[in-house]
């Protein structure tokens, strides 16, 4: 019997959430492996889709006759053991397809895309096989597609059954290559031909020297060129001559700007004693082989960064490799530098910022073992690093590490399950922890090592809060009060640089007519528009909806329109006219939007180009700038109304991470934080650097409410174009879960999200509270079945283990 191969294919239904069992045809028997791509028909027509073998079997349960797969799209596998292991862990924790989790470890160019091609099966006279397919069997239906008559042609040939269309994947991962050249001679050859040369052929003679100093090799013709002093013309007539061929040379997309050499690596720092004392735990634990989980608990500046160097280099020491995860693309540069300083050509970087060409590069030289160190964000987490020693997550607390769509992962999680995969240790670093992380370390589940002061022996930076209540009346509505105002101006005349941070991009929060209330929404989604004044246009931040800013009220006509609220284009108006003098680089979302320009920026602001580096949060974090010596919060209470248990928690660790940007030299810092709530806990908190008081008080509210780390959670979400159909959806929902889960489960909802309405779809939801029900895992698998079921019509549901908010 032929020997049959299981196939993951790529159809994310519940129904195909299961290997299919293919033949392995004769020619491809010893070429395939688990992990590899394939090509395979699916369903009843000629569609090809692409599948990932996941197993062999000598039998199978399906009765009627297998089909064959089509093609062998890898000369290895693209996925290894562990990844697909792991890939079925995630699948099942997350509630998703696993076709969906094989691609999320992928880089974009290892998917594939379907090209429609027509195809003859019967005989056509020789003028049609000429105009219509030039003289081929077989060509792309995209070349009738802008050719009416042509089109008809076909359609005729279709009903006459002389065509057929078929689905053919095509494989998008093209590795780059540049010119090179080899000698077709022997040395003895290329001789004989140089000693035939006129004496005055001195270009040529020399191009037949080189070649004989390159025999048997592929050489760059541009690197060929500066080595030999020659010019392309003199290569292009030793090839007409025979003396030498092009070839293709494949060659990595370097991500980098700037290349580090190797012989010139940054020595690894000093330690101080707390630093040692959590590299010593660390170490032993590489050593052991030991799959612990540390939280290494240092506040703003007490050298983390050197602590996750020093420990890399213990697990490089013993021939094994290190991963290392950073939150969000601004925090990229400055860490991936410092890395590379000292590690070299071993490091590799992923992130989305990367071009899809570079992300399969970088993807490549880690899965050829050429890269021994990956940095990266979220997605990193999935790099196919072999004997993994060490991995580090560097911020933890930040609700960055979990994605919002399927397949719905915690990077911390998956770190986790690679940890004691690899029996290796996992360090999670914070100057606040989350509180999950945290009452695991006190329960003993972690390791806490603390670094309680700060490498430059300076204190952490005073924090002043204003209140904004009594300055709004003193000085009308502005973004800037008189301490903040003066601060700032000091540090110009000291030619010292700040940092501001408001949490909102765009020019105003939203648009209101004076005359009749009327805000201006977006059509798609239940949440009004922001005014961006350098595109002139009103957009929604959700579904990307844009329209002109309105001259008139939508509602009444009124001429009378306001702009609320506040944005950074906005504040960066007010400070250009408040402090003109001022050098100002703007930092969002609008500004970083082409490749390249968070490094830019970043690069400029290090460079002291400007004075004042204006942002939302992605400048809170990881940034290490000396002559920085005042941090600006214009608005902390941006976070504290937003309905979510943990607004104050996320508005205390922004708070504290963006103070500890200020004083990290030899220069004292100051940091003003602006609000309206100048007595809420998380800020008073903030304003002493207590992480301590903060922690027990969260805990405490945390506890009364029921809610995480004293319970786990999970969202179901349910959406529909129409709000009843949702709220239908999640009602019998609601009644299958009350029968099965135990009475100690508790099950809040259906009720309609925080945003009502997005992308013109209806949003209910419910959310689970438990601490331990062995019926949940299967009912969750149950409904997430029956919602694929045609009785759900456009209905979509969704389920988020440990979702980060509920809105």
């Amino acid at each position: 019997m032929a020997e049959l191969a299981q196939v993951v294919v790529d159809v994310p239904t519940m129904q195909t959430n299961q290997p299919y069992t293919y033949e392995v045809p004769p020619q491809l028997a010893h070429q395939l492996q688990v992990g590899m791509r394939v090509a395979v028909p699916f369903g009843n027509g000629h569609r090809q889709v692409q599948g990932f073998v996941v197993g062999f079997t000598d039998h199978a349960d399906y009765q009627g006759e297998l089909k064959p797969i089509g093609a062998v799209m890898d000369v290895q596998p693209v996925v290894n053991t562990e990844l697909l292991k792991l890939s079925s862990w995630l699948a099942d924790t997350t509630y998703s397809f696993w076709i969906s989790c094989l691609y999320t470890m992928l880089p974009n160019m290892l998917k594939s895309k379907a090209e429609r091609v027509v195809r003859l099966v019967d005989e056509v006279d020789e003028q049609t096989l000429f105009d219509l397919f030039g003289g081929k069997d077989e060509c792309e239906l995209s070349q009738f597609q802008d050719d009416p008559a042509k089109m008809s042609q076909l359609l005729k040939l279709k009903r006459e059954k002389r065509v057929v269309i078929d689905y053919r994947l095509t494989n998008r991962a093209r590795a780059k290559t540049v010119t090179g050249i080899t000698p077709l001679l022997t040395f003895e050859q290329l001789e004989d031909a140089r000693t035939s040369l006129h004496p005055n052929a001195h270009a040529q003679s020399r191009l037949l020297s080189y070649l004989q100093s390159i025999v048997g090799k592929k050489v760059k013709q541009t690197t060929a060129e500066h080595v030999a002093q020659l010019k392309a013309g003199t290569f292009n007539q030793g090839a007409k001559k025979g003396w030498l061929k092009k070839v293709p040379i494949e060659v990595y997309r370097n991500p980098y700007e700037q290349p580090v050499a190797d012989d010139h690596l940054e020595t690894p720092l000093h330690l101080n004693r707390d630093q040692q004392a959590a590299v010593r735990r660390i170490n032993q634990a590489v050593e052991d082989q030991s799959a612990q989980t540390f939280l290494l608990q240092g506040v703003t500046g007490s050298g983390k960064t050197e602590v996750y160097l020093q420990t890399i280099a213990k697990a490089l020491a013993m021939g094994r490799t290190a991963l290392m995860l950073v939150p969000e693309i601004s925090l990229t540069p400055q860490i991936v530098n410092r890395v590379r300083r000292r590690f070299g050509s071993q490091v590799a970087v992923l992130h989305s910022g990367l071009s899809n060409g570079e992300q399969y590069d970088e993807w490549r030289r880690i899965e050829r073992g050429q890269a021994k160190v990956v940095v990266g964000a979220r997605s990193a987490v999935f790099a196919p690093l072999q004997n993994l020693g060490i991995i580090i997550m560097d911020e933890e607390h930040e609700t960055s590490y979990k994605q919002d769509d399927a397949p719905r992962y915690h990077a911390r999680e998956v770190a986790k399950w690679r940890s004691h995969y690899h029996q290796a240790p996992l360090i999670l670093g914070s100057a606040t922890p989350s509180l999950e992380s945290r009452a695991r370390a006190l329960k003993g589940v972690y390791q806490l090592l603390r670094l309680p002061h700060r490498v430059n022996q300076q204190p952490l930076p005073p924090i002043k809060v204003v209140d904004m209540r009594p300055e709004i009346k003193r000085r009308g509505e502005s973004n800037f009060s008189l301490p903040l105002l003066q601060a700032l101006d000091l540090r110009l005349q000291r030619r010292e640089q700040s940092i501001l941070m408001l949490n909102r991009r765009g020019f105003s929060s939203f648009m209101m007519c004076r005359d009749c209330g009327a805000v201006l929404k977006c059509p798609n989604c239940d949440i009004s528009l922001t005014l961006h004044m350098d595109t002139r246009t009103m957009k929604c931040h959700y579904c990307g909806h844009e329209e002109p800013i309105p001259q008139v009220c939508p509602n009444c006509h009124s001429r009378h329109i306001r702009y609320y609220g506040t944005g950074t284009e906005k504040v960066e108006q007010e400070l250009n006219r408040l402090l003109p003098q001022a050098r100002i680089i703007r930092m969002d979302v609008d500004t970083t939007r082409r490749k390249g320009m968070h490094e830019k920026l970043l690069r400029q602001f290090g460079q002291q180009q400007a004075d004042i580096l204006l942002g939302t949060q992605m400048i809170a974090k990881g940034l290490d700038f000396p002559n920085v010596t005042l941090v600006g919060v214009l608005n902390a209470d941006t976070g504290l109304g937003l309905p979510d248990f943990r607004a104050s928690e996320h508005t205390f660790d922004l708070l504290s991470q963006v103070s500890g940007r200020a004083g990290r030299a030899n220069k004292q810092g100051q940091v003003i934080i602006q609000t309206f709530n100048p007595d809420h806990y998380a800020i008073k908190d903030t304003q002493t650097h207590d992480y301590e008081r903060f922690f027990r008080q969260e805990m405490n509210l945390r506890h009364q409410a029921g809610y995480p780390p004293y319970y786990y959670t999970v969202r179901l979400m349910a959406s529909h174009p129409e709000e009843a159909a949702a709220a239908r959806a999640m009602a019998h929902i609601r009644q299958e879960l009350a029968a099965k889960l135990t009475p100690s489960t508790i099950v809040l909802g259906p009720t309609p999200r925080a945003i009502a309405r997005m992308k013109r779809r209806y949003y209910y939801q419910i959310v689970i509270k438990y601490k331990q029900d062995p019926h949940l895992h299967p009912a969750l698998q149950q409904i997430l079945q029956e919602t694929q079921a045609k009785g759900f019509k456009d209905v979509q549901v969704s389920i988020d283990p440990d979702p980060q908010y509920f809105m």
